[in-house]
C-alpha cells in the first residue's frame, strides 16, 4: 500500500474548502459544495468529507469532537525561523483561530499552532533558523 492522502470530515464545506483554499493556500480540485472535496498540497491529496454524506454511504453515524480538539493535527513546513512568525500572523489575520503563539522548542523547532474553522489543529513549523 501506499498513502495517496488524507481527509478529515467536515460539518460546513464551504467555510472549510475557502479556509483551506484562502488561508492555507490548497489547490482545490472540485466544486466547494460538493459532499467530497479534493484538495492538493505540494503534491498530497487532501480531502474533505462533508460528514452527513459519509454517514449516509456507511449506512451509519459518527461521533465528532467540537471546539478545538487535539485528536491529530496537519503539520506545514516554511522555510525558516522567520517564516513561522510572519505565517502565524498572515493566517490568524486570514481567519485561523491561533492556538499556540510561535516559539521555539528545545529541540530546536520554531512552532505554532492555529486551528481551522471546526477546530483542527494544524501545526507550522521550520527547524532552519
Amino acid at each position: 500500500m501506499k498513502l495517496e492522502g488524507f481527509g478529515i470530515f467536515v460539518k460546513d464545506m464551504p467555510t472549510m474548502v475557502r479556509f483551506y483554499r484562502d488561508v492555507l493556500g490548497f489547490e482545490i480540485k472540485e466544486e466547494e459544495d460538493s459532499s467530497n472535496v479534493y484538495l492538493v498540497k505540494d503534491g498530497t491529496l487532501f480531502l474533505l468529507y462533508r460528514r452527513t454524506d459519509f454517514e449516509q454511504m456507511a449506512k451509519r453515524s459518527f461521533s465528532y469532537a467540537n471546539g478545538i480538539h487535539g485528536h491529530y493535527e496537519i503539520a506545514m513546513g516554511v522555510e525558516n525561523y522567520a517564516a513561522v512568525d510572519d505565517t502565524f500572523k498572515r493566517v490568524v489575520s486570514n481567519g485561523a483561530v491561533p492556538v499556540l503563539e510561535p516559539t521555539t522548542e528545545p529541540w530546536g523547532q520554531r512552532t505554532c499552532y492555529v486551528a481551522d474553522p471546526e477546530g483542527n489543529l494544524i501545526e507550522i513549523g521550520s527547524f532552519t533558523k
